[in-house]
């Protein structure tokens, strides 16, 4: 099936799977695949915050003390990130609907170079965690919190059980970072092929509701991991 997209591309071919009636059956089943698919990571990451919350309410004491040493403005400063990315692709599918080629193109490599500024970002944080003993398990130094923090022995499983929830989700999202950046990228890339059109943008729709998804979870992390201790403007260095 071939289109013409009016007044910024040339013919653009667009495949319509046999199974389907029209494209625009095709673009709501894709859809469709799209939102079970982010079911399934709901229910993923939903485990995953409701340990969190219950382990915060039984070792409230120790998980606030360990949530203090964590970078909150550079948390923060990633939160910003996000929301300008998801911005960046609502217009990428706005320009793919109106059939807009160039800004298409435009917004979806803005939107992939916003994630890497949070890679970049959560990797410099990384490295002050590592430097600063915030690492459970082989380089936990259990007397530097007790002497410096004043935490109880019993504690100190606590403030790394924090720890593993913290690495372990943080991580988990990243890679959903990383794994996105890629999808956006392919779609910029047949974007610039002249792929999409005002009548055929479903891949770029589906993309743009993972890259929110990731987003969304970032937002939950926030205030989960970064917000659960008291903390001042003391309380950020590098």
């Amino acid at each position: 099936m071939i289109k013409r997209a009016s007044g910024h591309t040339s013919l653009v071919r667009h495949r319509l799977e046999e199974q389907f009636r029209d494209l625009e059956q095709q673009h709501e089943v894709a859809s469709l695949g799209m939102w079970i698919f982010l079911a399934t990571e709901v229910m993923f990451f939903g485990t995953l915050f409701v340990g969190l919350g219950v382990y915060t309410y039984m070792h409230h004491e120790a998980f606030v003390k360990a949530s203090e040493k964590l970078n909150w403005l550079i948390g923060g400063t990633n939160t910003v990130v996000l929301l300008i990315s998801s911005l960046m692709i609502v217009l990428a599918v706005h320009s793919a609907r109106v059939g807009n080629q160039r800004h298409l193109v435009m917004f979806l490599a803005l939107t992939a170079l916003l994630g890497v500024c949070f890679l970049c970002l959560k990797g410099v944080e990384y490295y002050i965690d590592w430097r600063d003993n915030l690492i459970p398990g082989w380089k936990f130094d259990a007397e530097e919190w007790i002497q410096r923090d004043h935490l109880r022995p019993e504690q100190v499983p606590q403030v790394q059980l924090f720890l593993l929830f913290y690495w372990t989700m943080t991580g988990l999202h990243a890679l959903h970072v990383i794994l996105g950046i890629g999808a956006v990228l392919a779609m910029a890339l047949l974007a610039r092929r002249g792929r999409f059109s005002p009548v055929y943008y479903s891949p770029v729709d589906v993309t743009a509701l993972y890259w929110h998804f990731v987003d969304i979870v970032w937002i939950f992390l926030l205030p989960m991991l970064y917000l659960t201790g008291t903390h001042t403007g003391a309380d950020f260095h590098f």
